[in-house]
């Protein structure tokens, strides 16, 4: 196909969306990586898998990596921590150049650890240190509830009061998304009583990408520190955290990283934090020197890199789904390419939508293309028809998507091993779900 899909004429989908998406899967170079997960099935045939944003499909070769450690368990016992072609004791230094990558930071900035919201607290212990006037915090007004609950208790912990200390921004008037510019404009109205500013990467309701670097200088301006929520953008979208002087930010790794349920989640500390050994924070063992760790003396000494955070010794079995992962991430020539097909997977979404079901079906996602990642999120326009109900009916024709209240499909076709054949096929059936 010589015409991109940003080109592509909503009437010409309308007519031949079907054939325009075969010509597309046809001429996609990235196709061949659909064969390297394993698609769950519907009636003899696969799922249209769209939920990608909450949990990632399995790539084949994480069943191969998790089989050499429980091999390496099995023939070593003990010695697996310092034997083998991948020693348990340094497994994780494994994942952190393809991570650090992911997310445009230095290998010192990353480590993989513990859970995404336990990471949050932990780096609200050292970022979060409200003095006189400056002890509030801004975060968007409909974050994920573990953001308003971290933030709430991180405030209480300080025997603050979240009513007067939690900045909660709403979105602009007639939309569902909050602009750049009421995040800046918010945080300027605060000023110097700002100490931390808490935003996602990209929102979870509406699929919208922030602008993390304005946000971030807009943050450092007034004194305050700039965190992100990266649960859906790591692996989504390109970022470049280390340039853009993000203090700290955390993300899980099992939507877009497809590590599997509950894996080991990423922590990204900028480097003139990370190099800074007095800074306070929860301490633990795996934290400490490696030099003098097994020394076991009682003087906690950090490493001067984002491994100074952590806390215990890695579940091995996790951060190797992980690496599979990132192996598959690595061969398709990273974020980059999967960027690039994932605007051309939404862009010719977001026409189907638009050629097929004109306005009986809203996309509150932003509509340019460099303010979304993969994910669209869609509300019913039907007098008398639920979106819930919408939602329950494409599940029983093996659609799978997300259902997220009050009143939005959250459906996310992933470069990895989504197809624009899939795109088609999931309007049809939403169509076909509208009209019955």
């Amino acid at each position: 196909m010589t015409t991109p899909v940003s080109e592509l004429d909503v009437t010409a989908v309308a007519e031949n969306g079907a054939g325009i998406a075969r010509e597309l899967d046809s001429n996609d170079p990235l196709a061949r990586f659909r064969d390297e997960f394993y698609i769950p099935e519907f009636e003899g045939g696969p799922e249209v898998y769209f939920v990608g944003n909450s949990l990632g499909l399995q790539p084949r070769r994480t069943q191969e990596y998790l089989q050499q450690e429980l091999e390496s368990w099995r023939q070593r016992g003990v010695r697996g921590h310092f034997e083998g072609d991948y020693p348990w004791m340094p497994y994780h230094e494994f994942l952190t150049d393809e991570m650090a990558q992911l997310i445009g930071g230095k290998t010192s900035e990353v480590i993989m650890m513990n859970s995404l919201t336990t990471n949050l607290h932990l780096m609200m212990a050292t970022f979060y240190r409200p003095e006189g006037t400056r002890n509030k915090i801004l975060i968007e007004q409909h974050a994920f509830p573990s953001d308003h609950y971290a933030t709430f208790s991180q405030i209480g912990l300080h025997q603050l009061d979240p009513a007067e200390c939690l900045i909660e921004v709403p979105p602009s008037e007639g939309v569902e998304y909050i602009t750049t510019d009421d995040v800046c404009t918010a945080i300027n109205a605060a000023g110097d009583s700002l100490a931390l500013v808490l935003l996602p990467g990209v929102q979870y309701y509406t699929g919208q990408v922030f602008e993390m670097s304005r946000i971030a200088e807009a943050a450092h301006q007034v004194g305050a520190i700039a965190g992100f929520d990266l649960a859906h953008a790591a692996g989504n979208i390109p970022m470049s955290l280390h340039s853009w002087e993000v203090d700290f930010a955390v993300w899980c790794s099992y939507k877009y990283l497809n590590s599997g349920p509950g894996s080991v989640a990423g922590c990204f500390i900028h480097e003139k934090h990370a190099t800074n050994t007095r800074l306070p924070r929860m301490g633990g063992w795996w934290g400490h020197d490696k030099e003098s760790r097994f020394k076991m003396e009682n003087r906690f000494v950090p490493m001067p890199t984002a491994e100074g955070w952590q806390l215990s010794n890695p579940p091995i079995l996790s951060l190797a789904a992980i690496r599979a992962s990132l192996d598959v991430f690595k061969d398709a020539g990273g974020i980059g390419p999967l960027r690039e097909k994932s605007k051309s997977l939404t862009g010719f979404f977001a026409k189907a939508i638009e050629a097929v079901l004109g306005d009986r079906v809203q996309v509150i996602t932003p509509s340019n293309e460099d303010s979304r990642g993969c994910q669209l999120s869609l509300t019913v326009n039907l007098e008398g028809r639920s979106g819930r109900g919408i939602y329950e009916k494409l599940e029983a024709t093996g659609v799978r998507t997300d259902w997220r209240e009050p009143n939005v499909i959250r459906a996310a076709p992933v470069p990895l091993y989504n197809t624009f054949q899939e795109v088609w096929q999931f309007v049809s059936k939403l169509k076909d779900c509208l009209d019955s």
